[in-house]
């Protein structure tokens, strides 16, 4: 089986810059980055993406061992991540930033204060159902089938924003 080297760098002349967060960076927003990573290079464009924890519990750590399993499963490692805290000075490093979770967003909010920008930031699950305010959830707490149904409800998100922006990136 082939796997996505995902943990490489994008060119420094990345088209678009996306940001993943989560609660610990260990495991949704590590399986965001990497997923995304991977339709990215497939779709050939040339974007950034990278992910970032909120409560930076778990900085240095690589991804929670089920988040590579589950991503290695489908064809993707996620090893060479490593968990970062999220910082205000994002906005400004960023185009488009996705929380995973309503609690997640609204630290986002509050971590950023005045460096805090609406128009960068959204659920990422809005990017399939909009307005709705849906959660990924947190596997964390459960077995490995939660990694599995996370994995899935990502995917399908990182489809869409591929949809949404790649065109505008291919017509430049």
């Amino acid at each position: 089986m082939h796997f996505a080297n995902v943990c490489d760098p994008c060119s420094i002349f990345a088209a678009m810059k996306i940001l993943m967060v989560c609660l610990g960076n260990i495991c949704r927003s590590p399986l965001a980055e990497g997923i995304l990573q991977q339709k990215v290079q497939e779709a050939g464009l040339g974007w950034t993406v990278h992910s970032a924890g909120t409560n930076g519990y778990h900085t240095g750590e690589a991804p929670h061992h089920l988040s590579q399993k589950v991503a290695k499963l489908n064809g993707i490692d996620i090893s060479c991540q490593r968990s970062r805290r999220f910082i205000p000075g994002d906005f400004q490093e960023y185009d488009r930033i996705y929380a995973l979770a309503g609690d997640v967003l609204r630290e986002i909010r509050r971590m950023a204060g005045k460096h805090y920008d609406a128009s960068k930031v959204q659920l990422l699950m809005d990017a399939l159902h909009p307005g709705k305010s849906l959660d990924v959830p947190d596997p964390w707490y459960g077995p490995e089938p939660g990694y599995h149904q996370v994995f899935a409800m990502i995917s399908d998100a990182c489809d869409q924003i591929i949809q949404q922006y790649a065109p505008f990136q291919r017509n430049q």
